[in-house]
């Protein structure tokens, strides 16, 4: 028998299941205890849970990597999550599509006294499930003198969408471009200008499928994914390529990064940060000023879209403006009197955005609501429509 130390568990083994054909029903305590003198209890209560007792045991299946990977309810993309405490985003904390997102905090002015009304919110745009998911505000950057104009857009309610021209970034054709079309405009909700021309972003551009300039590594990257969720961060770092990815938007390098505004962006060196126009003409001969006109886009720590524009600003206040608006990652956009523009629509219950129910975030941009419904509109923009519930 040393030779055969399972002999006696497979023999003893079956005795329950004798007992069973022999319809002799004694209580699992009896069993259990008569049995123990002859195999180890472990080995009774394994057989006995054979003796056409009800209870049932199922075994979750094992996965050598632990719990398989999959967006979590907040809308996260697995190949883009940052460490574990990071800022991010898409947050922990950002429930599910659909869920609202709380509506932004009034913001603290940076100069006293502050202007009336500067830092509140509004809610614009078309409410999105009877929740309002678009909301602006005004607020003067440090050591300005002009209001720049702050769109808060809640990406659990509202789906990104890049559209792409002929001259920025070119090599079409493409299946969203200028004018959006009517089937888009039954859910549009806001839309705003991209970034440079191709020849000045200092980055790439991938939609639909193709590359039509190279990404590159550390370029600011505005990303967009399958289901209309969105990222913002360095290339390779903080976002990077994935199944999932369908438009990558890069535009120079990062102006905000964990939560506050890069050092590059703090620099003296403004010209980096892209060639202004004059301050009364855009000709090539004459001189590019500091403060003028810039735009930019950040993301927040549970995932809100921030746009800022205004007049008047150098690269830090655009910065300054996003992290006070409680962006953790965030990229310049375009820059100079004709580009920037950010347009809500409020259309009636059941019809379709059009110029005449858009709203301009700030009154003073050149560009207005009918921009992006005219064919003759060359560049990339971005919309924002609302998320099927």
């Amino acid at each position: 028998m040393a030779g055969h130390p399972g002999a006696p568990f497979t023999i003893l083994s079956s005795w329950p299941s004798i007992l069973c054909l022999m319809g002799i029903r004694k209580s699992l305590a009896v069993i259990a205890a008569v049995l123990a003198y002859l195999v180890p209890l472990t080995a009774t209560a394994a057989a006995l849970t054979s003796c056409g007792h009800s209870t049932t045991t199922t075994l979750a299946p094992a996965h050598a990597s632990g719990r398989a990977a999959s967006p979590s309810p907040a809308g996260r993309h697995p190949a883009t999550q940052r460490p574990p405490g990071a800022a991010t985003g898409l947050g922990q904390g950002a429930g599910r599509p659909g869920s609202p997102l709380a509506a932004p905090a009034a913001l603290a002015p940076f100069g006293s006294p502050a202007r009336a009304g500067e830092g509140a919110w509004s809610p614009v745009g078309r409410a999105v499930g009877g929740v309002r998911a678009v909301y602006q505000a005004t607020l003067v950057p440090p050591g300005g003198t002009q209001p720049a104009g702050i769109a808060w857009m809640d990406t659990r309610l509202l789906t990104a969408r890049l559209y792409s021209g002929s001259k920025s970034p070119g090599g079409g054709p493409y299946r969203y471009t200028a004018p959006i079309q009517p089937a888009q405009a039954a859910t549009l909700v806001a839309a705003f200008n991209g970034g440079f021309i191709m020849n000045a972003a200092g980055g790439g551009y991938y939609t639909q499928g193709r590359t039509i300039d190279p990404l590159r590594p550390g370029a600011a990257s505005l990303v967009i994914y399958a289901d209309g969720g969105v990222d913002i961060g360095a290339w390779g770092s903080d976002v990077r390529m994935a199944r999932n990815v369908v438009s990558v938007r890069q535009n120079l390098m990062p102006l905000v990064a964990d939560g506050r505004p890069t050092p590059r962006a703090a620099s003296t060196d403004w010209q980096a940060w892209g060639s202004t126009c004059g301050a009364a003409s855009c000709a090539a001969t004459v001189p590019g000023i500091e403060h003028q006109w810039r735009s930019g886009l950040g993301i927040t720590a549970d995932g809100a879209l921030v746009y800022v524009a205004g007049p008047a600003l150098d690269p830090l206040q655009l910065a300054q403006l996003l992290v006070r608006a409680g962006v953790v990652r965030g990229i310049q956009l375009d820059i100079n009197p004709d580009w920037p523009v950010f347009v809500s629509y409020d259309p009636p219950a059941g019809a379709p955005a059009v110029p005449s129910n858009g709203r301009k975030l700030l009154s003073s941009t050149v560009q207005g609501q009918s921009t992006f419904f005219e064919s003759w509109w060359a560049r990339d923009f971005v919309t924002m429509s609302a998320r099927a519930s």
